[in-house]
């Protein structure tokens, strides 16, 4: 796995500021009143920070901008960065400055110097989470991120306050190295034994395999994965934190490739569809970043693992196959999958443990695309308590959702002449009926949420965490709500 950066929280330490290699960064307010550290600094580089600070150049910077000073004067470090944050800075100053110094991290200690800062802990974590490079398929060695050392006022309170980030960041990578990588490596089996090793931080780990499938009467996730000579498995992850309260359910679209099958996708683009796990890889991601933080709820995360591949076994458009709940399904387009992998899954998750809620993740549609875009996630939901908390907890990371609707009218588009639903309802619509066909199998009172990522799980620009690639979206989102909304809740 691709390592985060280490953090290491120290008391404040002038004299060290001097022999600090890699880079130094320091918080200045918008006010331009430098710290005792700054001070410090100031005089280590005969004045350059004020200059710096008195400046137009400074003047004019936004909040969040980051000013450098290369090979300072005076100093082993080889940059100095100036972050333009105030005490009280806002939440995307942070990730904005922070970020923006994780990018220089790859192969480079930092000494940070936040002075009275209010929220180092999230600067820090922006630092982290954006201090990543995919290279496991490179044959020269890698960099890995370096010590970030920070000098705080209260080291124990801030090593405190950072080391459940820390916990997170890792289930963020490890849902970006899910995502990144290449569906040879990744198979159906590498997929499963990657979470089974996950057994070594307290999760209980299941793997059904295909014959375990077929006794439940998964069909449609089953028909999905025939095609191919990768075995198709769903795995299911148990975090037991809380008491004996009903758990969260968390369900991961798993296609580790999909071709379309025999409704072949057009060749231009095709590679890309190595991510078409990525809703199992964020619920991986998120159940690693639960245990590792030892959260205090019950949550269990199920993934369904298939490859979707056209050969003479393959699952035909005009197939009619059998669900787990019974429904008969109409296939008119095999390249509309992903829903039959999880329809399975969510009945397979209620029947087994009745949860307090259930939320789906999905590379569902391109038509989320087309309505969203590269920066909001779609959601679709039966319930308000359970979308407000979950958008919400997204807009405390800052990752983009929007609520989508649902209705009987959308529904009907699924009516098929010879089964009892068609898995796909035309083009119009397409991100929506793909949810009522997912809405259909919800039992009634069980809270539900089904995002479609497929626009924010993979991107080809780089976004405020991460580079361009896998982002690891939704594994803090996840994180947060079961923090808010979860985390000590009793039956």
């Amino acid at each position: 796995m691709t390592n985060i950066a280490t953090v290491d929280v120290v008391a404040a330490d002038l004299d060290a500021i001097a022999q600090a290699k890699g880079r130094v960064a320091v918080v200045i307010g918008a006010e331009g009143r430098l710290s005792p550290a700054a001070r410090r600094l100031n005089r280590l580089t005969r004045g350059a920070v004020k200059r710096l600070v008195e400046s137009d150049t400074f003047t004019g910077a936004a909040a969040g901008d980051v000013l450098t000073i290369g090979w300072p004067q005076g100093m082993q470090a080889e940059a100095l960065d100036i972050l333009v944050l105030d005490r009280r800075a806002s939440d995307d100053a942070l990730r904005k400055a922070g970020a923006s110094v994780g990018k220089g991290l790859i192969g480079k200690d930092l000494l940070l110097l936040p002075g009275t800062l209010r929220d180092t802990a999230d600067l820090v974590e922006a630092m982290v989470l954006r201090a990543y490079d995919y290279t496991a398929q490179k044959t020269a060695e890698a960099k890995q991120p370096g010590t970030i050392t920070v000098q705080a006022s209260d080291p124990d309170a801030l090593r405190a306050a950072v080391a459940p980030r820390l916990a997170v960041a890792e289930g963020v990578f490890f849902t970006r190295d899910l995502v990144s990588a290449p569906a040879n490596v990744l198979t159906t089996t590498e997929f499963a034994r990657q979470l089974k090793d996950m057994e070594a931080l307290g999760l209980k780990v299941e793997v059904l395999e295909e014959d375990a499938l077929a006794s439940l009467g998964m069909g449609a996730l089953l028909a999905v994965g025939q095609g191919s000579d990768s075995p198709s498995k769903v795995v299911v992850m148990e975090w037991q934190g809380g008491g004996d309260e009903a758990p969260l359910a968390l369900i991961g679209k798993g296609v580790v490739f999909d071709t379309g099958g025999i409704s072949l996708k057009p060749a231009a683009g095709m590679e890309d569809m190595t991510m078409d796990m990525g809703g199992a890889g964020t619920v991986a991601g998120a159940m690693k970043a639960l245990a590792l933080r030892k959260a205090k709820a019950n949550v269990v995360g199920l993934v369904g693992l298939v490859e979707n591949m056209p050969s003479g076994n393959a699952m035909r458009p005009g197939d009619v196959i059998t669900s787990m709940k019974g429904d008969t399904i109409e296939v008119t387009n095999t390249d509309a999958e992903g829903r039959l992998v999880l329809c399975d899954v969510m009945w397979y998750a209620q029947d087994r443990f009745e949860p307090a809620g259930m939320i789906d993740l999905a590379t569902l549609t391109g038509a989320i695309i087309i309505g969203l875009g590269h920066h909001n996630a779609g959601v679709f939901s039966n319930d308000d308590g359970l979308c407000n908390a979950l958008t919400k907890a997204a807009g405390a990371v800052g990752e983009g959702t929007w609520r989508m609707p649902l209705g009987d009218a959308y529904a009907k588009q699924l009516k098929s002449r010879i089964a009892d639903v068609n898995n796909v309802g035309g083009r119009p619509a397409g991100s929506i009926t793909a949810a009522e066909f997912l809405h259909r199998f919800v039992k009634d009172g069980t809270p539900w949420c089904h995002i479609d990522i497929a626009g924010v799980a993979s991107v080809k620009a780089e976004t405020t965490f991460a580079p361009a690639g896998a982002t690891g979206w939704g594994v803090r989102t996840l994180d947060q709500l079961v923090q808010s909304s979860f985390e000590g809740k009793k039956a």
